[in-house]
């Protein structure tokens, strides 16, 4: 879909995304044409302190083949391995098309649970975990994992992932399930197993990179009439209402060896995060133990309400119980939305669409360095193809594909995957207008793709 070209940044790559690999490099900086590259720009400022936890990882848990089968945990953002394997991964994945909203059914909070005082502490929490058991699912995958050795050059193996989630809706066809976006980055053989240790196949519906999100759909005829009968969509909270110092309770498929409980305290509210790739989200803190392969997992009030999904964790021998979770509060806009989204299905290579168009990332450190939104920065416009009958223009920023979050080319070529050509798709950019990055949508009907020469 792209080939990687020289690099005018550090930390930048060109891609092209018009499906014939040709990359086509630049004598002259991409974001600024006719001026040299130069020397690569320094690194902006860190954040304030409380933005820098060193060792941020994502709380999904990878079995690999590296060193003898080491686990290792995924980066925040979906890198799928850290500490081992170099910090510019990547992996093959995907992308899909709009579909009408199905009509959902969702379990959310009642009157008298939302007006009731909290409990305070209770120091027996079985029949809060019989209740919410039912409701999360233990998430396993096949992924490809591509690093570089010793000597720099790459090296591609397929490993296990195994991460959460929590059902929290059914359509007429489907049962859908929230996660995080880094448990299900690149996987080409998604299961969910539930509360009854029973296996279905299952796909991905939507992500948001950018909020780490995302949505699985079981199709209920894979269901066993049995296992239906055990699991339930999940109880929606408020995290807005948790205050530091409320008990809360984490289940998830720690370490991948199947559903545990943890239970701990609120420590700290909005907290901000910045992981290393300069990418900031804002979390509830915990000191309920959350560990590789509780990502995408739920973190409960004593009401058995879901008010965070399990995120990440600090890795640091310095640091004890500090775990993170996305409040649901933030994330249930986004999940509504990427719930519309038609599940996907993988399109042959020859049916796959293309844009037409040669990209480089705007990273986050290149986006505080020359005040540029973060996300796909288009420095050509392939004549002939599909973006040229498009609004889209050079210099522009592609930030969402068809609704969801793209925060770089990989991410915009794994989208591509799940769309044929002749398809129509909306293009959310930044267009620089009188000095200033403006949004608007554009849509495009993707292309066919172009045979190698």
């Amino acid at each position: 879909m792209y080939e990687n070209g020289m690099n005018n940044f550090e930390h930048m790559e060109q891609g092209n995304l018009n499906g014939n690999g040709n990359g086509g490099g630049m004598n002259n900086n991409p974001y600024r044409p006719g001026v040299p590259s130069g020397e690569p720009p320094k690194p902006g400022k860190k954040g304030k302190m409380a933005k820098k936890v060193a060792g941020i990882t994502a709380a999904a848990v990878l079995f690999g083949t590296v060193s003898g089968g080491v686990m290792t945990g995924v980066s925040l953002i979906g890198s799928r391995v850290t500490g081992l394997y170099a910090a510019n991964n990547t992996q093959s994945a995907p992308a899909e098309t709009q579909a009408p909203a199905p009509a959902l059914t969702t379990a959310n909070n009642n009157s008298d649970q939302t007006a009731a005082t909290p409990v305070s502490s209770v120091n027996d929490v079985s029949g809060i975990v019989e209740n919410a058991m039912p409701s999360v699912v233990a998430i396993n995958d096949t992924m490809t994992v591509q690093q570089r050795d010793f000597f720099g050059m790459p090296q591609t193996f397929e490993a296990k992932s195994s991460g959460s989630g929590i059902i929290v809706a059914k359509s007429d066809s489907e049962l859908l399930i929230a996660t995080n976006n880094h448990v299900v980055e690149g996987a080409s053989d998604l299961k969910v197993t539930f509360v009854d240790n029973k296996d279905v196949s299952a796909a991905v519906k939507g992500t948001d990179s950018a909020t780490d999100l995302a949505i699985v759909a079981v199709q209920l005829s894979d269901i066993p009439a049995d296992t239906m009968s055990k699991i339930k969509v999940a109880t929606m909270g408020d995290s807005d209402q948790i205050k530091v110092g409320q008990q809360v309770i984490a289940i998830g498929n720690a370490l991948g060896y199947g559903q545990s409980v943890t239970v701990g305290y609120v420590s700290a509210l909005d907290r901000e995060i910045e992981d290393e790739k300069g990418i900031s989200r804002t979390f509830i803190q915990t000191d309920a133990a959350i560990n590789p392969g509780n990502s995408g997992g739920a973190l409960l009030d004593l009401n058995g309400n879901v008010i965070g999904i399990n995120a990440a964790k600090t890795a640091s021998t310095e640091v004890e119980g500090m775990g993170f979770a996305i409040p649901i509060s933030k994330a249930q806009d986004i999940l509504n939305t990427l719930m519309t989204k038609k599940t996907r299905v993988a399109v042959s290579e020859d049916a796959q669409g293309t844009l037409g168009i040669r990209v480089t990332n705007v990273d986050p450190a290149t986006s505080k360095e020359l005040g540029m939104p973060v996300g796909v920065y288009v420095y050509q416009i392939m004549e002939n193809g599909a973006a040229a009958n498009s609004e889209l223009k050079e210099k522009d920023i592609i930030t969402k594909f068809d609704g969801q979050s793209v925060t770089s080319m990989e991410e915009l070529t794994r989208m591509l995957t799940y769309y044929e050509s002749g398809s129509t798709v909306t293009l959310t950019v930044q267009s620089l207008v009188n000095g200033t990055y403006v949004e608007h949508e554009v849509p495009i009907t993707l292309g066919q793709r172009q045979s190698a020469e």
